[in-house]
């Protein structure tokens, strides 16, 4: 009786709190009203200052926990690894962080973080990289030194080194098991062509090559003064940051000369469709598209939208409500268009299907992307899209390490924080004729693209209950599946 009646009264105090702050409770929840969000795109510039020596930091104070979190980013990744050294930005991550630092062996470096409770990670991705320190906001000077030794000290430990190299042969062992790596692999030959640097994969003998003294030069070459933009959030004083800073990274040696730009692609990829035997798989996986765009093309934000609406905006998608829940022919359809800042990316449609419907779903996309093409959108589908756009955009500035990341990042890749500010006016000014007319003149089907991997005689067969056929889509190219560790074609 007493819970109950603590529960009655609690529940009053409750309704009574909703009515006093919104007014009358209405009868039925879409009655509901409430105050349009609002959210203001963080000023960048008051977030940046420069160390003694020009290095730009973005920080953030965040003071909910006794954290401090410091992200040093770099220019330069995979596609400055040197001929016959494949690989070497990956192992190089992982041996990093893992092989030791200063006078710390890679035992000493592991129990002396564990021992401040501090975390530190390194990467090196494909034209940047980063190392980053979260540690207690008491324990930031200490941390900091093992920081600093890292990143100019490393060790790359003979055990840890070795770890790293085999980890990589391994993972190279098993890019046939399945199709999606295949698929991802001769994706890239097909739109960038062989001789472009990211379809320059390792092989057994590139990592065998690579050496801790390769590693270290490597880190060496990209860890300098005039290279890097740092990213501070958490609880910290900013004077004494500042000043921590300065006589730390702000001590780094300089670049000697900029480094290379990212190399742009120049090969022109050839239309047709292009099949890769794997016979033991009962589904084949399918792409379809072309090169793309980067940052900033005029048609950035119609392409956005129109992408969404066919096949990027999940189930709301046309390719997803049609392949997927009308036919039953995938468990998922989607597509995709990214707009880099240092390449062109690439308009992609893919699916998994049944080995016999694989045609079929291809033909229900070309027929969706040729609507698209031809006519706009309905009102409905453009008021999702944008709202998708609109309302999830501050997700990407939800902390204060996202958000001086973000404006790291733009930094150090040279996109303006204008980008930022102005995108949801961007969005919101696009109109079903923008979407139309990009699709129309900016996604071709004259030049796709169609891989598919997986059983080809069955998929070729097609369904006894529809015509289509990938000869439909155009000519048939076969595509040999390559050794493992070689790279090289495997005869069929």
């Amino acid at each position: 009786m007493r819970r109950t009646m603590i529960s009655t009264v609690c529940l009053v105090l409750l309704l009574a709190a909703a009515a006093a702050y919104s007014g009358e409770i209405p009868n039925r929840p879409e009655q509901l009203k409430f105050p349009d969000l609002k959210f203001d795109v963080p000023d960048a510039d008051a977030l940046r200052f420069e160390l003694a020596d020009g290095t730009p930091v973005y920080a953030k104070q965040d003071t909910q926990f006794p954290l401090v979190s410091i992200t040093v980013f770099f220019r330069g990744g995979r596609y400055l690894e040197p001929a016959g050294k494949e690989g070497l930005a990956v192992i190089t991550s992982e041996a990093w962080r893992a092989g030791g630092a200063g006078e710390r062996t890679a035992q000493e470096l592991d129990e002396e973080l564990d021992f401040l409770a501090a975390m530190l990670g390194t990467n090196i991705g494909d034209a940047t990289g980063s190392v980053s320190l979260n540690a207690l906001s008491k324990d930031l000077e200490e941390a900091m030194g093992i920081l600093m030794d890292v990143l100019t000290k490393p060790r790359f430990q003979e055990d840890r080194f070795d770890k790293a190299k085999d980890n990589r042969i391994q993972e190279m062992k098993q890019r046939n098991d399945d199709t999606e790596g295949i698929e991802g692999r001769e994706w890239q030959r097909l739109i960038y062509g062989d001789d472009y640097w990211m379809n320059q994969f390792s092989t057994k003998a590139s990592v065998d090559a690579i050496t801790a003294a390769d590693s270290k030069a490597f880190v060496g070459s990209l860890v300098r003064s005039g290279n890097i933009v740092v990213a501070v959030a958490g609880d910290f004083d900013p004077t004494a940051l500042r000043a921590l800073l300065n006589r730390t990274i702000g001590t780094l040696d300089p670049l000697a000369e900029p480094l290379p730009a990212v190399p742009q692609p120049d090969h022109t990829p050839e239309a047709g469709v292009y099949v890769i035997n794997k016979p033991d798989v009962n589904q084949g996986r399918v792409s379809i598209g072309h090169l793309g765009y980067k940052l900033g093309y005029a048609d950035q934000f119609p392409l956005m939208i129109g992408n969404d609406i066919l096949g990027g905006g999940g189930f709301t998608a046309r390719m997803m409500k049609t392949i997927r829940s009308d036919e039953g022919l995938a468990y998922s359809a989607y597509s995709a268009i990214g707009f880099p800042v240092t390449m062109p990316g690439t308009f992609r449609a893919y699916y998994q299907s049944k080995s016999s419907t694989c045609a079929y779903a291809g033909e229900i996309f070309f027929d969706l992307l040729d609507s698209m093409r031809s006519s706009n959108p309905t009102d409905e589908e453009l008021r999702t899209a944008k709202t998708s756009y609109i309302e999830t955009f501050p997700r990407r500035f939800a902390s204060a390490a996202q958000i001086v990341g973000l404006y790291a990042s733009d930094e150090l890749l040279g996109r303006p924080h204008s980008y930022w500010t102005a995108y949801r006016d961007k969005v919101a000014a696009v109109n079903g004729d923008n979407v139309k007319n990009a699709m129309n003149k900016d996604i071709d089907p004259n030049k796709m693209i169609v891989l598919v991997v997986g059983n080809i005689e069955e998929i070729m067969g097609g369904h006894p209950e529809h015509d289509a056929q990938f000869t439909d889509f155009g000519e048939i190219h076969r595509v040999p599946l390559r050794d493992p560790m070689t790279l090289e074609p495997i005869a069929d």
